[in-house]
């Protein structure tokens, strides 16, 4: 099996994205996650550039790392400035990794006008920045940047930056896409040309301005690279760097390179998820192979079949990359859907049962009103136990009202809710206060009932949405509520649907606390 050099950039060309700002702590607890998941080198900054990577390399310095080195990133010292003299070069050195990235420019477009330097000059700045710091450590990588624009402009001085790094000692030599507009027959072309030309070790760097990087990347690997560069979750400057979630898996199991052990590669969308939550972002659920919609199926022929053989809507098994296969309930839902939720569920319906021709009948009514059950599986579980029988009241609303008062200009509106209900022979009339209204309708339905369930104290409200459903409508089209909520255990979904929010809101209220209950008592 061919070994391919894992080497992620996450904490460096990942942080440059916008919206991502990784303090020393989260890049730490990144760098341990990385290591455990198997990548090879983690390039943890450049320490030249800000304070916060140098205090990033001084405790990763010391971690007990298993799987990975951490490398720090750099460039090729200043024009007028000898190396020893130059103050990244000493910033990489002091770091203190044993490993470093140097990047210099291999097209003669920016030779001329960003360093504004003659072509021989730039070659000579390349090979002594390499040679002093291989005579100091143990690896140094090359980043040829604008490689393959600068080949295409000028093939003999694209190489010839690159043999000065070769001759200087580069351990290998990575072939960059800095700006992401090459496409995948050139990379391949490009990459092919240099594997004959260059005995030492290459790699590639792809950034994804083209939606080409993982393709670029894959591409170049099987054209000789034996060393990829990439970001988890594809995270970079601009459109972002090539995403290492897809490159892996597409090496590993489409192609049968060894990238990390299948252990590890089970690891890989609870790798994924990690660095989306540290980098406090929404995960991308239709991101290919990690995404929550990656193996979602939606349609019922699409279901039917996969319940006989997966391969024929599945590219690959989902638990190869730590995900799992999702049923989704619509008005598209076939018999095969709602069989295949109730065996999630732990619920038995007969396939020829009318009870779940009921239930068919009553997603698509529900959903033409607009509700939508994909998203709130449990107000689903919820349709299917009352439609089984399975299903009781935990209370009964005699009634609410909520009273939204501004009391004086620039300041926040009072919300009061008074609510009755009858649980059991006993009847229950309170009031409560809250942020909005239905906070404090939520508010007052707990404080009338905990008395009764105890274990709702430990049920939290995590997320709370509204959708306009019909546009032109104004103030009086309706509305779709999806409530998060969650306890020690799990989080679960519910929905409602009126032209009303707050009755909206009351359907996905009292869904969240008859599932929690209901879950109690199994």
């Amino acid at each position: 099996m061919t070994r391919i050099e894992v080497y992620d950039t996450t904490l460096r060309d990942g942080s440059q994205a916008e919206d991502v700002n990784f303090s020393v702590e989260d890049k730490i607890r990144i760098t341990e996650k990385l290591d455990e998941f198997g990548v090879h080198y983690i390039e943890g900054g450049f320490p030249g550039a800000n304070p916060k990577d140098a205090r990033y390399f001084r405790k990763a310095g010391k971690l007990q790392l298993q799987n990975a080195a951490v490398v720090a990133f750099g460039s090729t010292h200043r024009a007028g400035i000898k190396v020893e003299n130059d103050g990244n070069v000493k910033s990489i050195l002091a770091a203190e990794t044993g490993i470093a990235t140097i990047f210099g420019k291999s097209w003669d477009f920016h030779v001329k006008h960003a360093l504004r330097i003659s072509l021989k000059e730039n070659l000579d700045i390349i090979y002594n920045t390499i040679r002093y710091l291989r005579e100091r450590l143990d690896k140094v990588f090359f980043d040829a940047e604008h490689f393959y624009d600068g080949y295409k402009d000028n093939p003999d001085y694209a190489v010839k930056s690159l043999l000065a790094a070769r001759e200087a000692g580069a351990d290998c030599l990575v072939l960059c896409d800095t700006n992401g507009g090459t496409l995948p027959g050139e990379v391949k072309k490009i990459t092919s040309e240099i594997k004959k030309v260059l005995k030492t070790p290459i790699g590639i760097h792809a950034h994804n301005d083209s939606e080409c990087g993982v393709a670029n990347s894959v591409i170049a690997v099987q054209a000789g690279a034996r060393h990829v560069q990439g970001t988890i979750n594809g995270l970079g400057e601009r459109c972002g760097n090539a995403n290492l979630c897809s490159i892996i898996p597409n090496l590993q199991i489409k192609l049968g390179y060894g990238c990390i052990t299948d252990r590890q590669l089970n690891r890989l969308m609870e790798t994924s998820r990690f660095v989306t939550e540290i980098a406090n972002l929404r995960h991308f659920k239709r991101q290919p192979y990690v995404g929550e919609s990656a193996f979602a199926h939606k349609g019922g022929i699409h279901v039917s079949a996969i319940a006989k053989r997966p391969e024929t809507y599945e590219h690959i098994r989902p638990e190869l990359v730590g995900n799992s296969r999702r049923i989704l309930i619509s008005d598209l839902a076939g018999r095969s859907n709602v069989l295949r939720k109730a065996e999630e569920f732990g619920l038995h319906i007969d396939k020829d049962s009318p009870q779940l021709m009921e239930i068919l009948a009553t997603i698509k009514d529900l959903e033409n009103k607009g509700f939508q059950f994909e998203a709130a599986e449990a107000s689903f579980e919820l349709l299917m136990k009352k439609t089984l029988g399975l299903h009781r009241r935990f209370f009964d609303l005699i009634g609410f009202r909520v009273i939204v008062e501004k009391r004086k200009e620039g300041e926040e509106p009072l919300s009061e809710a008074t609510i009755m209900v009858k649980v059991g022979g006993h009847i229950e009339h309170t009031a409560a206060t809250g942020d909005g209204p239905v906070n404090a309708l939520d508010n007052a339905l707990r404080k009338a009932i905990e008395n009764f369930y105890p274990q709702l104290k430990t049920v939290k409200l995590i997320d709370y949405k509204v959708r306009v459903l019909a546009a032109g409508r104004g103030t009086s089209a309706k509305v779709r509520v999806l409530i998060e909520s969650g306890d020690a255990e799990g989080r679960w979904n519910t929905v409602g649907v009126s032209e009303n929010i707050i009755e909206a809101s009351w359907q996905a209220l009292v869904d969240s606390i008859e599932y929690k209950l209901l879950k109690e008592e199994e």
